[in-house]
């Protein structure tokens, strides 16, 4: 089993990194484990408590628990894994089940931030974006996703993403493998990637 890591600012394009990687490696060899699906239930606080989240702090995730199910899968087991609603700010009563897989990608803002996790890594990449760029699609996908004015988004990203992203993502590249800047449209250093994950699969 091979464990990637992937991770960068909010809005700095990992999702498009890790489909196009997805797209070109063999069907059904990969299984994406997002750091988001481990987020602390927060369903029971009030709508103005829920506002005053900061999703990008370390101590939001469940590290624990993402770490033993990365442990089960590399065992050779199943886990059960948490579905997290960003609207409700809870987790859903329902799980989804993951089988071990050749190569398990977990993605995430803070996923580089935590050794016991970054230990479990066997290639670390990290998406490098100008923060402009990121700004304009994280007020995109929070006003459609997750049901935020544009007002609480701006709020939000001088308040908690930008501090946090200085703070405690952006420090984390140094201890990437590989640093992808503009994200999903850097051709090359995805192929390079690709090229080297198929030499471990072929080992």
């Amino acid at each position: 089993m091979l464990i990637i890591g992937i991770a960068g600012g909010s809005g700095s394009g990992k999702t498009t990194v890790v489909n196009k990687i997805v797209e070109a490696l063999p069907p059904d060899v990969v299984t994406v484990i997002p750091q988001d699906a481990y987020y602390f239930d927060n369903g029971h606080l009030s709508k103005e408590e829920k506002l005053k989240i900061n999703f990008d702090h370390p101590n939001s995730i469940e590290w624990s628990l993402l770490i033993k199910h990365l442990q089960m899968l590399r065992k050779g087991e199943s886990i059960e894994m948490p579905n997290y609603d960003y609207v409700s700010c809870a987790r859903l009563d329902t799980v989804d089940i993951i089988k071990p897989n050749r190569i398990i990608i977990v993605e995430g803002i803070l996923v580089l931030t935590n050794k016991l996790l970054r230990d479990l890594m066997d290639i670390k990449l990290f998406v490098l974006t100008d923060g402009d760029d990121r700004l304009m699609r994280i007020i995109s996908r929070d006003t459609i996703s997750r049901g935020r004015s544009i007002d609480d988004v701006l709020t939000h990203y001088s308040k908690f993403v930008k501090l946090m992203h200085e703070q405690f993502i952006e420090p984390t590249k140094k201890f990437a493998d590989v640093i992808i800047p503009q994200g999903g449209n850097n051709k090359v250093a995805i192929e390079m990637v690709v090229s080297r994950i198929k030499m471990q699969l072929n080992k």
